[in-house]
């Protein structure tokens, strides 16, 4: 007999042996065990290949990789529009961009619409949601908040509360160190009784940054290795390739050094060089004080006996080019800003120790906590539930490719407006804004994205092929026919 229901299995109770082969959540519920917690942690820019168990040549991380020892890593979950706000609202919402209407970081989150939150409350969790919201309409859904304003500050940060909204409160410190104690206090101050959601989002390591006095001593004289792609050159890219303003060479701001200006006599290479050395130390010497503060998390965790019944998320809401292709930022579909890190714990559900291929989405997020919090997964949620996943078992039929779109064009760094497809092999991108541009790369032969075959005869037919599965899943998201903007390109602020 099929269980499909808590009801059906109470029905069933009385065979200890059919009971041991359920899913685990059934039983537990079954057996009187609490409903998960979720603390869902989420930094910001944060690259998965500035994180040591994803293989990181530029750092270590320790804290995110116990966390991944004890649980599962993600090597290819993608966000879906490679911006703050649109990916934070893809969360919130299970949706892709069009549908939840953060296309951009330009626009305002409407809070009246359905959110994760809000979904888990009937289903009795506490939730709050502390740091950065970036989405500049009031929270809702949530019992306490407590965030940034904006893109908030490093040092001495402002905050807005639901006692204070919109005026803010000024807390003295450094910005990760305060988000990481309200954590904390959030979580000794719930009610035992019931479970929460908490999400705890850090402002680091988002641009201009400043890393508090201790870590930025681990990092001021250190040597940081160059990407192999530190000074690609182009050719064969598309129009938008070459005229994104997000250059290491041109476009790079004193600020994003640490308020260092180069020497005059440096140029070309050696400026290059020059400005990537000073960017990744501010960078990475972030990340340690997050690094450190997931470790504060943890042994709370384990010190106030929740460790067991809650699930611990850590992601970033997309990745980032760390000098990848001559850049900074974020935007384009190419793999170092598309891939976001995703570690998920959950002891004695999700095996330890494990890695994962399968192809997950940010908008896979809310289905896969409803799921595993017994609440209902609503029909008109655009992301899949990955939680047969972090069993070790691939549902039949997941997904095979991926869709990516980024609408924001012409804004900070003039990334063109762009969509696009992901296989396992093969990448295809389209560049609408102001050009009319295709590339395809071949993940297999040239992981790093460095020749543009979209024009070999050769590869008409997988193009062809590839262009079906597009137009496919443009119709089963329901994306309405991109239309170019034609706009004059323009200088623009820098933050």
């Amino acid at each position: 007999m099929e269980i499909k229901t808590r009801r059906d299995f109470i029905k069933t109770l009385g065979v200890g042996v059919a009971a041991a082969s359920l899913p685990s959540w059934i039983y537990s519920c079954a057996l009187g065990k609490k409903k998960p917690n979720i603390l869902f942690i989420m930094s910001d820019d944060h690259a998965a290949h500035a994180i040591s168990c994803y293989g990181s040549q530029v750092n270590q991380t320790p804290r995110l990789d116990k966390l991944a020892s004890e649980g599962m890593r993600f090597d290819n979950c993608f966000c879906t529009n490679g911006i703050c706000a649109p990916s934070r609202a893809s969360i919130l919402t299970g949706k892709y961009s069009h549908m939840n209407g953060m296309l951009d970081n330009k626009l305002e989150f409407d809070g009246r619409q359905q959110t994760l939150p809000k979904l888990l409350k009937p289903a009795g969790y506490q939730t709050a949601m502390i740091g950065k919201w970036h989405l500049k309409s009031e929270p809702t859904g949530f019992d306490y908040y407590k965030v940034v304003p904006g893109q908030g500050k490093y040092f001495d940060p402002l905050f807005q509360t639901k006692n204070s909204w919109p005026e803010t409160i000024e807390e003295k410190g450094y910005v990760t160190d305060i988000i990481t104690d309200e954590a904390i206090r959030f979580m000794q101050t719930t009610d035992p009784e019931k479970p929460f959601l908490l999400m705890c989002h850090h402002k680091a390591p988002h641009r201009p940054w400043q890393p508090d006095p201790k870590h930025w001593e681990q990092f001021k004289d250190r040597e940081i290795p160059e990407p192999p792609t530190l000074f690609d050159d182009y050719k064969g890219k598309a129009e938008a390739v070459l005229n994104a303003e997000m250059t290491l060479e041109r476009h790079m701001h004193p600020l994003d050094t640490g308020g260092l200006i180069a020497p005059e006599n440096l140029k070309g290479d050696d400026l290059i060089r020059w400005r990537y050395q000073h960017y990744m130390r501010n960078y990475l010497a972030c990340i340690a004080s997050i690094d450190d503060n997931i470790g504060r998390i943890l042994d709370f965790l384990k010190t106030s006996g929740l460790e067991e019944n809650t699930i611990v998320i850590y992601t970033s809401d997309q990745g980032f080019f760390l000098g990848d292709h001559g850049w900074f930022d974020k935007r384009f579909m190419y793999e170092e800003s598309l891939r976001m890190p995703l570690i998920i714990r959950y002891p004695g559900v999700v095996p330890k120790g494990q890695v994962s291929e399968d192809m997950v989405l940010n908008v896979d997020f809310a289905p896969t906590f409803l799921d595993f919090a017994g609440a209902a997964i609503p029909n008109d949620i655009q992301g899949e539930n990955f939680r047969k996943i972090l069993k070790g078992r691939t549902p039949k039929n997941w997904r095979q490719s991926a869709y990516y779109h980024y609408y924001e064009y012409p804004a900070w760094h003039m990334v063109d407006a762009h969509y696009g497809i992901r296989t396992d092999r093969y990448k295809l991108i389209h560049y609408y804004g102001y050009t009319d541009e295709w590339e395809l790369f071949d993940l297999l032969k040239d992981p790093r994205e460095m020749n543009n075959i979209y024009n070999l005869p050769e590869y008409q037919d997988i193009i062809k092929t590839l262009k079906e599965n597009l137009y496919q899943l443009q119709a089963h998201y329901k994306v309405k026919k991109p239309v170019p903007k034609q706009i004059e390109r323009s200088e623009t602020s820098l933050f």
